[in-house]
């Protein structure tokens, strides 16, 4: 096959749940154990690192990468859903997985894939092992995809483990409580390997601490050690943060540019000192730099990304209650006039929550991913109408976005999001 036959056989062979939903959602990891076993279990050939977290595990994930890379280790790194391209989901060093690569995986392996039937997901963590352990990297950051206990990756015995958050998200298959999602993401710890928790919860501290104390984790609640402050925006795109660690006290300077990084830093800072005791050679000033091009060096998008200024236009993938009540603060503190929404959501959300949210004083194009779960724009747009939210209905992505910006003034301010799908249409990400 081809690379575009192949990737019509995963994306239409095979269930996934980005597209789909609940129909791809498996509550086992038999079909992973039989794939990684078929493969010679790859996942056990590489040192690795497991991020979780409602919210925080991909800027996290990037984040490690981006450090341990300037380190000089070659590491891989494997996240979900994509924007662009297949390929965005499998990197070493910040290049993607080789279209060929793909190719070769599906040939070789069609007729175990054909029996054993495993969703999108599962097959994908299936390449992505077989693709880390062929290449010889030295460790490997593995991103959830969602919960933890039965995501697809927690078949690896990593040296470390990452929860960044607990958040209102993917309730109908983790749970109907911030507990019952914890537990859930608590899943990924294993006996004997240091956890750490980057922000601290009331609700979800309890249950890390029992889960952490019967696995024998070692557990590292990381605002504990670092308070992190931002204090003003850099020059050259950079945020800046006054990171405290006990007497200690410096500035670290992100390209990550969104406020919610803020609850993502003390655990990065965190388990990079865990990634030193461990026996990682990662200097200071290494860790500068690398968080410094964050974006540059692995490649990530949609995270507050600025797209061009006058009028200022941003996009961002943050698409549930706790993620978009950060985005929402940030907004309101950045200068404009006038404020613009290209919104788009999926159909399997609070949509009521969110929508409650949303500023009234904002003028929305009302528009739709091209995916099955999309919720439609005539039924967002009639939805959001109940919530005193005004605008008119644009389907297209881009067609909205172009709209947005002949409408706005130079001084207003557009935002582009609601879903991970709607940032991923956008032309020029």
């Amino acid at each position: 096959m081809t690379y575009q036959e192949t990737l019509d056989y995963l994306f239409n062979a095979l269930p996934m749940f980005q597209r789909v939903g609940a129909a791809a959602f498996k509550k086992d990891l038999r079909n992973t154990i039989a794939l990684c076993t078929h493969l010679g279990d790859p996942q056990d050939q590489f040192r690795s690192i497991h991020v979780a977290g409602t919210n925080g595990k991909g800027s996290t994930s990037h984040a490690l990468c981006a450090v341990l890379m300037q380190a000089g280790y070659k590491v891989g790194l494997y996240t979900s859903p994509h924007l662009k391209s297949f390929t965005e989901r499998i990197k070493i060093n910040g290049q993607e997985i080789p279209e060929k690569e793909v190719v070769d995986f599906v040939k070789e392996h069609k007729s175990f894939l054909d029996e054993i039937k495993p969703s999108f997901f599962e097959m994908t963590v299936g390449l992505a092992f077989w693709y880390f352990a062929k290449s010889k990297i030295d460790v490997a950051v593995i991103e959830v995809g969602m919960g933890g206990r039965l995501d697809s990756t927690n078949i690896i015995n990593p040296q470390l483990t990452v929860i960044t958050n607990i958040g209102w998200d993917h309730m109908q298959y983790l749970g109907n409580s911030l507990p019952e999602i914890a537990a859930e993401k608590a899943g990924i710890i294993k006996e004997g390997v240091p956890v750490v928790i980057s922000q601290r919860q009331p609700e979800t501290d309890d249950v890390f601490r029992k889960v952490s104390h019967e696995k024998n984790a070692p557990i590292y609640f990381a605002e504990d050690t670092f308070e992190v402050a931002p204090f003003e925006n850099g020059t050259n795109g950079l945020r800046n943060y006054t990171i405290r660690n006990g007497a200690l006290s410096y500035s670290l300077a992100l390209d990550l540019l969104g406020d919610y990084q803020s609850f993502n830093l003390p655990g990065i800072l965190q388990s990079i000192d865990l990634l030193k005791e461990l026996g990682y050679h990662i200097q200071t000033r290494e860790v500068r730099s690398a968080m410094m091009q964050v974006c540059s060096t692995t490649g990530l998008k949609g995270r507050w990304q600025v797209l061009s200024e006058n009028p200022l236009t941003v996009c961002d993938t943050g698409h549930n209650e706790n993620g978009l009540q950060i985005i929402l603060k940030q907004i309101s503190r950045t200068p404009h006039e006038h404020l613009f929404f290209v919104l788009g959501l999926v159909n399997d959300k609070d949509l009521r929550k969110v929508l409650s949210m949303l500023p009234k004083t904002a003028y929305y194009f009302f528009c739709q991913a091209s995916i099955p779960r999309a919720l439609e724009a005539e039924t967002l747009a009639a939805m959001s109408e109940n919530f005193g939210l005004r605008g008119e209905i644009e389907k297209d992505v881009n067609t909205a976005v172009e709209k947005a910006r002949k409408k706005a003034g130079f001084k207003d301010m557009i935002f582009i999001g609601g879903s991970t799908f709607v940032v991923a249409e956008i032309k020029e990400l």
